[in-house]
């Protein structure tokens, strides 16, 4: 993979830090969407909220990244708060979706990554779901569907655009597994719910390291499912949490006190979602960490 010029929308969250420095630590040149005055070189101001952008910026780009959107756990999902969820996603991936459209065709970027999430599958209970599967009816579900449908124009310009349905992320410095370890190292660890749904996950290392596998693919495009090459249960994730921790885990949370705990988050991870990453699969990518234990195992080690 040569070094290519990248747009990125979203570069100061927690994935788009990580990435950002991977594909920087690659050669790739990089160039972040702020939304004040830019500061420095490598930055370029946007509104996505009015759909203001620098079409420079884009047309400079090979690759535009979008991992913008406000946090789904950290508020409860009050009707305003949703309503923030789908703003913050669809007003982002419009902007540049619109953007890339309005290019001559011999300045668009050749590649638009675009972030979604699992829940687009909804609940799927003990069925199997690859991306051919059908859509949900959740709210996160209905959330995925909008988001990626704004992509569309860049699609439809002829831009490769990718949708990745990124699944609850395994690492010690955000995504599912941070809220988590200091009840479980308590002796406080539980399952969530039944125990019984399946969950969707990934290590943060394996997504880094699909998301460079997916830029030099230029074979691949539409929807890919970001997840561990093994669903696991809730119940068996607890307990490879509780293993690697030496703790034990023998509660289980009921729904309510999990509302009461987490707000809207709960609802995502009380769904089954037994989602298979059928065309990373296809493509050849290896994962590092295939199953809960070790990654689990290996996000608990980098905590200590």
């Amino acid at each position: 993979m040569g070094g290519m010029r990248i747009l990125m929308a979203g570069a100061s969250g927690f994935l788009g830090t990580r990435l950002g420095d991977r594909l920087g630590e690659a050669g790739h040149e990089i160039t972040r969407l702020v939304r004040r005055p830019a500061r420095h070189a490598g930055e370029s101001t946007w509104q996505p909220s009015q759909g203001q952008i620098d079409p420079a910026a884009v047309a400079g780009a090979d690759v535009v990244i979008n991992l913008a959107g406000a946090n789904i756990g950290t508020h409860r999902w009050t009707k305003h708060y949703r309503g923030v969820l789908r703003s913050s996603r669809v007003d982002t991936t419009a902007t540049l979706a619109e953007a890339i459209r309005q290019l001559p065709a011999a300045d668009r970027p050749g590649t638009m990554v675009q972030a979604s999430g699992i829940s687009a599958y909804g609940d799927t209970g003990d069925r199997p779901t690859t991306e051919e599967g059908p859509a949900g009816h959740t709210f996160l579900a209905d959330l995925c569907r909008v988001w990626e449908a704004a992509a569309r124009p860049a699609e439809d310009a002829g831009t490769r655009v990718l949708l990745l349905r990124t699944a609850p992320l395994v690492d010690a410095r955000g995504g599912m597994l941070k809220p988590l370890l200091i009840p479980f190292r308590l002796g406080l660890g539980a399952k969530l719910g039944g125990g019984r749904q399946w969950m969707a996950w990934m290590a943060l290392a394996d997504w880094l390291g699909a998301v460079e596998f997916l830029l030099d693919r230029e074979d691949v495009a539409g929807p890919v499912n970001m997840t561990g090459a093994v669903p696991c249960t809730n119940a068996e994730f607890t307990r490879a949490l509780a293993r690697a921790l030496h703790r034990p885990a023998v509660l289980a949370v009921p729904g309510f006190a999990l509302d009461l705990a987490l707000g809207g988050l709960a609802e995502e991870l009380q769904v089954s979602v037994r989602a298979i990453p059928a065309v990373l699969e296809k493509a050849g990518f290896h994962w590092s960490y295939p199953d809960i234990d070790s990654s689990v195992r290996v996000a608990v080690d980098a905590s200590r």
